[in-house]
């Protein structure tokens, strides 16, 4: 079954699209898909755009022509803006955007306690679970401004970016777990960090402790004491992200490369969102090839390879015909493992992007990529 081609141009012009999510295994293309869908906006449908990557490579810099990326926006130079649209990207910065957060919903000197504390420091850098959180909170916060008209976000690889869904999730269940309300209860009741280490636990205390040492009880209960006003508010904010991502104004695409794994990872990935009542705006299959000589079949181009070869000096055209059959091959390979998606997903629209002879390293090749998708 063929699916409806994607109307990129459509959904990048429509003011009702805010948000566009690119997912989708690592090394298809989705940080070079999300950065030529944020120039296409902003040049040819005149928006404010902004770029967020959370993937830590640096491709997407290179080229918007940065010499590097932040958590603050950052404007790409060199781009149209006749329609009066705009270009910005940024990268997340995972300590960064915990630390604006602890700054903004606590006093200073609460605050100056929360960044000295070990435990935090840990947490804020390296803890797993946290990316993803912050990675929502910057969202958020990007959102909550309403500075730009549209803002297009470049995920982990989708394993990763399903953890980017789960945050609110998996931070609830942080906030509700036993040994976190066991931690709390001392706090609260405004016992010192010495009597929550000893007498309120007891010999549930003294093995904790043996197992985590005194020290890291110690700053983990400081830690929780410290943030323990802010914690509903991190729930609040996370559940309200999650509810902007399942609104229409949001539109997931999944970005494969014509790749059995990339394109099974899409499928996962496409189950979840209609399982999360997520939109699902298309699938773009990257680097797909094609040819121009699409009636010449792979075994009549090898037939009349092996005709010329024995006819004279033809060997030029005989091994112009061998490439032609290999290229043919390919495209009927990948157009077979792209089906298994389409057939899957019928009703999700697709574009077909296709491969280009070398990387793309600058605006041009953004825009290059930009006129394909649309």
């Amino acid at each position: 079954m063929t699916a409806e081609r994607l109307d990129v141009d459509g959904l990048l012009a429509d003011p009702a699209t805010r948000i566009v999510v690119c997912c989708g295994a690592g090394g298809v293309g989705k940080t070079t898909t999300a950065a030529a869908l944020g120039l296409r906006a902003a040049e040819v449908h005149g928006r404010r755009t902004v770029v967020l990557t959370i993937d830590p490579a640096r491709r997407l810099a290179q080229s918007m022509g940065l010499s590097e990326l932040d958590n603050t926006p950052r404007q790409v130079k060199g781009i149209d803006g006749d329609n009066g649209g705009e270009l910005h990207a940024m990268m997340l910065d995972m300590k960064r955007t915990f630390d604006e957060v602890v700054q903004q919903h606590t006093t200073p000197q609460r605050a100056a306690e929360i960044f000295g504390n070990p435990f935090y420091q840990a947490m804020s850098s390296t803890f797993s679970g946290t990316q993803e959180y912050m990675a929502m909170e910057k969202l958020g916060q990007l959102r909550a401004t309403d500075e730009w008209d549209l803002i297009v976000v470049d995920t982990p690889p989708s394993r990763s970016a399903l953890d980017f869904l789960d945050a609110p999730a998996r931070l609830s269940r942080f906030l509700d777990g036993r040994m976190l309300r066991m931690l709390l209860a001392p706090a609260r009741g405004g016992r010192s960090m010495f009597s929550l280490v000893t007498a309120s636990f007891g010999l549930f205390s003294k093995a904790v402790q043996k197992i985590l040492g005194a020290q890291l009880l110690t700053d983990l209960s400081g830690f929780v004491a410290a943030l323990d006003s802010m914690f509903g508010g991190f729930r609040q904010r996370a559940d309200q992200t999650y509810r902007i991502l399942q609104d229409p104004q949001t539109a997931f695409l999944l970005v494969a490369a014509p790749e059995r794994d990339a394109v099974r990872e899409a499928a996962y990935f496409a189950e979840r969102l209609v399982a999360d009542r997520m939109p699902l705006a298309g699938l773009v299959l990257n680097r797909m090839h094609r040819s121009e000589v699409a009636s010449l079949s792979a075994d009549d181009s090898l037939a009349a390879a092996e005709t010329l070869a024995g006819a004279g000096d033809h060997s030029v055209t005989a091994d112009a015909l061998r490439i032609h059959a290999n290229l043919v091959r390919q495209t009927e390979r990948e157009e077979r493992v792209a089906a298994t998606f389409t057939d899957a997903f019928p009703a999700v629209p697709t574009v077909a992007v296709t491969a280009q002879p070398a990387d793309v390293h600058d605006v041009d090749g953004l825009r290059t990529i930009g006129a394909l998708l649309a």
